[in-house]
C-alpha cells in the first residue's frame, strides 16, 4: 500500500513537473512573441516617421523655386534645414544634399568615347583621396554605387572612401559647382586650396548664375579652368533621414529627381542605411 502511495505520489510529482515546464515553455514563448511584436511595431512607427519627414523635406524641395535652368546653391531654403527637431515623441535629422554636386562616374562607364576631361578629374579626386588610381571599364551605365564592387581595383574599403564624393547619373549630367564639396572642386583641373576654399565661402550667400561666371571669377585669374563639364543647375537630390524614438533609430535615405518638363518631383530610390556602432543611441 505505501509503495504504490508512494508511486502515485512520484506519477503525480512528475505531472506537476512537466506542467510546470510547458507552462514556463509557453510563457517564454509568449513573451518572445511580445518582444518581437514591439520590435516590430516599434520598427513600423520609425519608418512612418521617417517617410512623413521624408514628404516634409520634399516639399521644402518643391518650395524652394528649383527650375531646369535656374542656379541652384546652397543659399536656398532646401540647404538651410535646421539640422534637428522633435516630431511627436521622437528626434529627427533631416539632411538634403544635390547629388550634382559629385562627380558622375557613368560619363566614364558609359560606353562611347572617354570623356578626357572627367578623367582628369576622377584621377585627382582619387589622388586627393589617396586611393591608387583606377581605370573604369566603359560597362555601360550603373544603377547602384554598390555595384562598382565588381569592378577590379575596388573593394569595400575603397568604395566606403568614394562613396561621399561620387555619384551614378545620367553621362549628360553636369557638375554643379554650386554645390560641390571641398575635394571635388579640388579635382578640376588648375585648381588651388585656396582659391577653392574662398570659393566654397563665396558661394554660400551668392550661387554663380553660370558656369563662365565661375570660371571667370577673379578667384581663378590664371588658372585656366574649362567650363566643360560644369553646371549651376541640377535635378537630383537626396534626402537621408535619421529618427531616434524610445531607443531604437532608423536611417532612411531617399532619392528623388525632378522631371524637367512637368516639375514634378518623383522619389526614384529608397534605402534604409545601416547604423554604425557610435551612431546608436
Amino acid at each position: 500500500m505505501n509503495r504504490q502511495r508512494g508511486v502515485a505520489l512520484i506519477s503525480v510529482l512528475l505531472v506537476l513537473s512537466l506542467a510546470l515546464l510547458l507552462t514556463a515553455g509557453m510563457l517564454r514563448s509568449h513573451r518572445l512573441l511580445l518582444q518581437s511584436s514591439a520590435q516590430q511595431l516599434q520598427h513600423v512607427q520609425l519608418r512612418q516617421l521617417g517617410l512623413a519627414a521624408e514628404a516634409w523635406a520634399q516639399a521644402v524641395l518643391e518650395g524652394s523655386a528649383i527650375t531646369s535652368s535656374g542656379p541652384v546653391g546652397l543659399s536656398q531654403d532646401w540647404a538651410r534645414l535646421e539640422p534637428a527637431f522633435e516630431m511627436e515623441d521622437a528626434e529627427v535629422h533631416i539632411d538634403i544634399e544635390d547629388l550634382a554636386g559629385r562627380l558622375n562616374l557613368n560619363a566614364l562607364l558609359a560606353q562611347g568615347q572617354t570623356d578626357q576631361v572627367t578623367l582628369g578629374r576622377w584621377t585627382r579626386l582619387l589622388a586627393l583621396l589617396d586611393l591608387p588610381a583606377l581605370s573604369l571599364p566603359q560597362v555601360g551605365s550603373v544603377q547602384e554605387l554598390s555595384q562598382l564592387r565588381l569592378l577590379p581595383g575596388i573593394d569595400g574599403q575603397t568604395l566606403r572612401r568614394l562613396e561621399p564624393w561620387v555619384v551614378l547619373l545620367p553621362r549628360e549630367a553636369l557638375l554643379n559647382i554650386n554645390t560641390a564639396p571641398l575635394p571635388v572642386l579640388m579635382s578640376l583641373d588648375g585648381m588651388e586650396d585656396g582659391p577653392a576654399k574662398a570659393l566654397v565661402n563665396q558661394r554660400r550667400h551668392l550661387p554663380f548664375a553660370s558656369a563662365q561666371a565661375f570660371t571667370n571669377d577673379p578667384l581663378l585669374s590664371g588658372s585656366d579652368i574649362g567650363s566643360h563639364g560644369l553646371g549651376v543647375s541640377s535635378r537630383w537630390f537626396r534626402i537621408t533621414v535619421s529618427v531616434t524614438r524610445a531607443g531604437s533609430r532608423l536611417r532612411l535615405a531617399s532619392d528623388i529627381e525632378r522631371d524637367p518638363v512637368s516639375g514634378r518631383w518623383t522619389v526614384t530610390q529608397r534605402r534604409l542605411l545601416p547604423i554604425s556602432p557610435s551612431e546608436r543611441p
